[in-house]
Parts: C-alpha cells; structure tokens; sequence
C-alpha cells in the first residue's frame, strides 16, 4: 500500500548500503509488505523506515522527482 504523505524530503534522508538495499529487495519478494519482518533482519531498521524506501524506490513518481532533480544539478 502507498502512502501519500511520504514527502521527496524523504527521500533524501535515508540512506542504505548495497547489502541492505539488497536484503530488503530479497526480502520482498519472499513476505512482501511485511515491513517488520524485514526490519527484524536489518540491525537499527525500523519498519516505518523500511516501509518509506520501499516507496520511495519503488513509486513511479517519485522515480520521476529524483531524475528531474538530478539533471538540474
């Protein structure tokens, strides 16, 4: 589920390594949406900041945002 109130202000505040990106996309793919499980793996992850990637990532528009932000600088 997509939540509307994650800002692009968001986006630039998490931050996550190669190996967690990677966890959290395998992860997925086995439970889904069940963000606690996956932030049970993720040592200092909380689900709500797992959940917020997610979208972030993984939405359409905000993929858009963050290219149309990238060209300009």
């Amino acid at each position: 589920m997509v939540k509307a109130e994650v800002s692009s202000m968001d986006c630039e505040l998490i931050k996550m390594s190669e190996q967690e990106k990677d966890l959290i996309n395998r992860m997925y793919r086995m439970v889904g949406d069940r963000w606690h499980l996956i932030a049970g793996r993720i040592p200092g992850r909380k689900a709500e900041e797992i959940e917020r990637f997610w979208i972030i990532t993984h939405t359409e528009s905000f993929a858009q945002n963050r290219e149309e932000n990238g060209a300009k600088n």
